[in-house]
């Protein structure tokens, strides 16, 4: 096997320090031009290839970051990753992305845990919509390693910094603005159970009906499972009741469904916002363009990217401070240890033709409040 070129031998044939090798890869001033000259051309003669990670542990620390996040087709992924790969980008450092599979979400999970920890490849971990498989980032932050969550699928871990949105305040929100519209008779289409986000967003709904003095009606709730299909199944259950029970608005967990409620509305023959009002939530890049366009509650998906790749970027440089530094720190400087950070970020209503803002709906028959 022929002999895999290193740092060291260029710095060999140069006749050169091999920091001075690594500040011309690394475009640093202050070498001399003929020098600098010299390394490049023997680096192109001996078809050399830097490895990023030797470099980076030659200068006493990781320029990797793990990424770790579901499908790349789920809703809002693409966002959230082009947030993080923009601040990512304007440090020294790169990505590693991990994906894992829907199928066997909790076994992939587990095997990348695995191997992070058997190869300290990178050095933190920034881990996005994990649902319940977060508990296995708790081996990961035990043994010292950096971690941010960013999820609304299952509650955080004890010690993981955490970023999410206010889920409840943007139901709520969602759900006041159909009260105002004059609609008393809102059914919600949950997401599914097992999910934190599905019970912060029923709390919500349950919130503004309480506030404007009505009462949760349990048959107007349906459990659906965040797709299209599920919302489909559950709109055309409440629409196909007797008019007078039937809802005048619906507020959808997630857009998916509200798309389904869409589809079920036109199956059944009734027009929105005409004869129903519709509320969905995230903000899928989509719902902009369906028809009718879809009134729904906005994530700040960029900017729950941008704080925790900035979080998890600032926890990564004070661990790496140089040990001696930590070392002579008199005891008395040392702070207590602090609890984890826990970031909700504010959502917003995005209203477009879907709820029927610029027009009253003829079935809400109570004056507005």
């Amino acid at each position: 096997m022929a002999h895999k070129v290193t740092i060291l031998d260029i710095a060999r044939l140069a006749k050169v320090s091999t920091t001075t090798v690594s500040r011309v890869l690394h475009n640093k001033p202050d070498v001399d031009p003929a020098t600098r000259e010299r390394i490049l051309r023997i680096v192109e003669e001996q078809g050399f290839v830097p490895s990023i990670t030797a470099a980076g542990l030659a200068a006493g620390r990781n320029p990797l970051i793990s990424v770790l996040v579901p499908a790349l087709t789920w809703p809002l992924i693409p966002e959230l990753l082009l947030s993080v790969a923009s601040v990512v980008e304007s440090t020294s450092y790169e990505m590693v992305l991990y994906s894992i599979s829907s199928s066997n979400h909790e076994r992939d999970c587990g095997k990348i845990i695995d191997r992070i920890l058997a190869t300290r490849l990178t050095a933190g971990l920034l881990a996005v919509f994990p649902g319940q498989s977060s508990q296995h980032l708790t081996r990961l932050r035990r043994q010292g390693f950096p971690v941010v969550l960013i999820d609304d699928q299952s509650p955080p871990p004890e010690g993981i910094p955490w970023i999410g949105a206010d889920n409840r305040r943007g139901a709520y929100e969602a759900t006041r603005h159909l009260i105002e519209l004059g609609h008393r008779r809102i059914a919600h289409i949950q997401g599914p159970l097992k999910y934190c986000v599905s019970h912060e967003r029923y709390q919500g709904y349950c919130d503004a009906l309480q506030e404007a003095g009505l009462e949760v009606d349990p048959s107007l709730v349906l459990e659906g499972d965040f797709m299209p299909a599920g919302g489909q199944r559950c709109a055309l259950a409440l629409l196909s009741r007797p008019i007078s029970e039937r809802p005048t608005a619906i507020f959808a967990a997630s857009d998916y469904m509200a798309y389904g409620v869409i589809a079920a509305a036109e199956t059944l023959g009734l027009r929105i916002p005409q004869d129903l009002a519709l509320v969905g939530f995230d903000d899928n890049p989509a719902s902009a363009h369906v028809r009718p366009s879809l009134t729904t509650v906005r994530q700040p998906v960029h900017a729950m990217g941008e704080q925790a790749i900035k979080l998890l970027l600032e926890i990564i440089e004070q661990e790496q401070m140089p040990r001696r530094r930590r070392q002579s720190m008199p005891a008395t400087a040392e702070e207590p240890p602090h609890e984890a950070p826990r970031l909700v970020l504010p959502t917003s209503l995005v209203t477009r033709e879907s709820c029927g803002a610029l027009q009253r709906h003829p079935s809400a028959l109570l004056p507005e409040i």
